[in-house]
């Protein structure tokens, strides 16, 4: 049977095999494709206002970085023009920080917390303006990363301590958020 094969493919039918793999493969898709590709948004949208997100949140300058962070993720994709204000745009996405909490997960010998998960909650909208309706929205986004604990051994519960003894921590948090927000919008799910 391999010698068949080979024989097949060296007698010039080479293009043959290919074409009849490609179409095995074609036909079998299962739906899925690949992340940051294309959007599921209507195509007259062009601009998208992401005026700075509310924060209610004792983080401070939390809602700058976060929304810049946003913005930044989208401009990264590349398909909108990205704007601060909320005027003279196609659609406009709103945000705002509810709240962030700080519990130990994992203590060391001492019994002192060696890692933390941060729970950050926010709303998040996007409205076609044009439409006048709600494209997509998380009025409960729930996000959650684990974070070693900052030598000096000290328990540290209060969100504004811990960020900032740790900005990298925050840096971190608000990147991953960006991206799971701007995927969520554009990849439709």
């Amino acid at each position: 049977m391999r010698l068949r094969v080979l024989l097949f493919l060296r007698g010039g039918y080479l293009w043959l095999a290919s074409l009849m793999i490609l179409a095995t493969l074609s036909g079998s898709a299962c739906g899925y494709s690949l992340a940051g590709r294309g959007s599921f948004l209507p195509d007259y949208i062009k601009t998208i206002g992401i005026p700075t997100f509310a924060n209610r949140t004792p983080i401070f300058n939390l809602e700058t970085q976060m929304t810049q962070k946003v913005r930044s993720e989208f401009i990264g994709r590349g398909h909108y023009q990205i704007v601060p204000d909320a005027g003279n745009v196609d659609a406009l996405l709103t945000g705002e920080i509810s709240s962030i909490n700080i519990q130990p997960v994992s203590f060391n010998t001492q019994q002192l917390a060696s890692r933390y998960t941060i729970t950050m909650t926010a709303r998040v909208e996007l409205r076609d303006v044009r439409e006048n309706k709600v494209l997509w929205e998380n009025p409960n986004l729930v996000f959650r990363q684990e974070y070693e604990a900052q030598s000096g051994g000290q328990a540290q519960l209060d969100p504004a301590a811990f960020f900032g003894q740790d900005q990298n921590a925050l840096d971190r948090m608000t990147t991953e958020f960006a991206r799971t927000i701007v995927s969520a919008i554009l990849e439709a799910f």
